[in-house]
C-alpha cells in the first residue's frame, strides 16, 4: 500500500485547495456582495463547468495513452495551472477579477481531479479499494486540517499567505508523484480503453448506479452547503471571529482524518452500503443537535462526531460506485461520481443561502439534515453491499 500513501498526496493538494477556497473566498465575496444567496451562487459558479468537464475528462483519461500513462498527463497540466490561479485569488482588486481567478483556478482543478482519484483503483485490487480509499482520504483530511488550522493563522498575517502556501505545496506534491508513480509499471492491468461514444457512457447507468448517484447528490448537497456557508454561520449566528469560525471546521476535519482508515476497513469488512448508512443516520442526528446549541464548545464537540460519520460516508462512496461498473470504465465512473458532487455543489449553497436570507442561520442545519434523509432513502434502493473479494473483473456488478 506504499504507492497508495504516496498517491494520497494528489488528494492532499485537492483537499487543501478546496478547504481554503471554501473557508476564505466567502470573505472576499462579502466585500462586494451583501446577499448571502448571491454569495452562495458565486461560490458555485465554477461548478457549472465541472458538471460538464468531470465526466468528459474522466472518460477521456480511460482511453488516453502516453509515456506518462493514462491519468498522469492531466495532473501535469492541471496542478501547475491551479496553483498559479489559486495564488492570485487574494490579489483581486475588483469583483470581476476575483470571479475570473476563481473560475480559472477551478477549471484547472477540473482537469486533474477525476484522473487523480481514478489512479487509486488503477493501482489497487478491488478487494482493497475501501482500505485504499481510507488512506487517500486520510491524506486529504490532513490537507483540510492544515488548511483550516494553519490557514486561519496565516490569514491573520496576510490574506494571501494561505493561498500561496497551498500552491507551493501542490507543486511539491506533483514533483513527488511524478518521481514515485509510473502508471505503466504500477497499474494492475494497464490497458487504455478504446475511445467510446455516448452509448458506452449511457451503458454505465444500471439501476444501482442511478440510485447511488442520487444518494451521493443528496449527502453532498448537505455537506457542500454546510462547508461553503459555515464560516459565515459561525461569524454571524454564533458571534465567532473569522479565524474562530474557520478553526472550528478543523475539528470536523481532524475527526475525519482520524476515522478515515478505520472507516475504510469497516467498509471492507461489512460492505460499503452498511457503513455509509451508519454515517448518514449519524449525521442526521448531529445536524439536528447543532441547531439546538449556541455554545462554541458544544458546537465543536458535535463537529467532531460529524467528522466521524462523514468519514463513514465519504470513504466508502467512491469504491462503492466503482464496484457497480467495469474495470475498464474506472475513469468514466469517477466522472459520474464527480457529476453528482458537482451538481450538489451548484445547487446547495445558493439554495441554503436563499433560505437563510428568508428565515435565519438556523435553517442551514435543518436543510442539511433533510438532505441526508433523502440520501438515506435513495441508498436503501441500492441492494448491492459493495463488498468485493475477488480479483479485477470486467463483469458488471449485479444489478437489482
Amino acid at each position: 500500500m506504499r504507492k497508495t500513501w504516496l498517491l494520497g498526496l494528489g488528494i492532499f493538494t485537492i483537499s487543501i485547495t478546496w478547504a481554503l477556497y471554501n473557508a476564505f473566498v466567502p470573505f472576499f465575496l462579502e466585500e462586494y456582495i451583501s446577499s448571502l444567496a448571491l454569495i452562495g451562487f458565486m461560490m458555485t459558479l465554477d461548478n457549472y463547468f465541472a458538471i460538464f468537464l468531470q465526466p468528459i475528462i474522466g472518460r477521456k483519461s480511460d482511453s488516453t495513452d502516453t509515456r506518462f500513462g493514462k491519468r498522469m498527463p492531466f495532473l501535469i497540466i492541471g496542478i501547475p495551472l491551479a496553483a498559479v490561479f489559486g495564488a492570485l485569488i487574494p490579489w483581486h482588486n475588483s469583483l470581476i477579477m476575483l470571479v475570473a481567478f476563481m473560475m480559472l483556478m477551478n477549471l484547472s482543478m477540473s482537469l486533474y481531479r477525476s484522473p487523480t482519484v481514478a489512479l487509486m483503483p488503477d493501482i489497487t485490487p478491488p478487494h482493497k479499494r475501501s482500505q485504499a480509499s481510507g488512506i487517500i482520504n486520510f491524506m486529504g483530511g490532513v490537507g483540510s486540517v492544515l488548511a483550516f488550522a494553519g490557514g486561519a493563522y496565516l490569514y491573520k498575517q496576510h490574506s494571501s499567505l494561505p493561498f500561496l502556501s497551498s500552491s507551493l505545496l501542490s507543486l511539491l506534491c506533483l514533483v513527488i508523484l511524478l518521481w514515485v508513480i509510473r502508471e505503466k509499471r504500477d497499474a494492475i492491468s494497464y490497458q487504455p480503453a478504446e475511445p467510446s461514444g455516448k452509448t458506452s457512457f449511457r451503458g454505465e447507468w444500471n439501476r444501482p448506479t442511478v440510485m447511488l448517484f442520487f444518494a451521493i447528490f443528496f449527502w453532498y448537497f448537505s455537506y457542500q452547503g454546510v462547508e461553503a456557508l459555515f464560516s459565515l454561520y459561525g461569524k454571524n449566528h454564533l458571534g465567532m471571529t473569522k479565524d474562530e469560525a474557520v478553526l472550528s471546521l478543523a475539528f470536523f476535519s481532524l475527526s475525519f482524518v482520524i476515522t478515515a482508515i478505520p472507516a475504510g476497513l469497516l467498509g471492507k469488512r461489512f460492505g460499503n452500503k452498511h457503513v455509509i448508512m451508519v454515517g448518514i443516520i449519524g449525521l442526521i442526528a448531529t445536524f439536528g443537535f447543532i441547531t439546538l446549541v449556541d455554545s462554541v464548545l458544544a458546537l465543536r464537540i458535535l463537529l467532531i462526531f460529524g467528522g466521524i460519520f462523514w468519514a463513514c460516508i465519504n470513504i466508502n462512496a467512491y469504491p462503492f460506485i466503482v464496484a457497480l461498473g467495469k474495470e475498464s470504465s474506472i475513469g468514466t465512473r469517477t466522472g459520474i461520481y464527480y457529476l453528482a458532487t458537482s451538481l450538489a455543489a451548484v445547487s446547495s449553497p445558493p439554495l441554503m443561502g436563499s433560505l437563510i436570507d428568508w428565515f435565519s442561520y438556523s435553517a442551514l442545519f435543518y436543510i442539511a439534515a433533510g438532505g441526508m434523509i433523502f440520501a438515506l432513502l435513495f441508498l436503501l434502493g441500492v441492494k448491492d453491499d459493495g463488498i468485493t473479494t475477488s480479483a479485477p473483473s470486467e463483469t458488471t456488478a449485479n444489478a437489482v
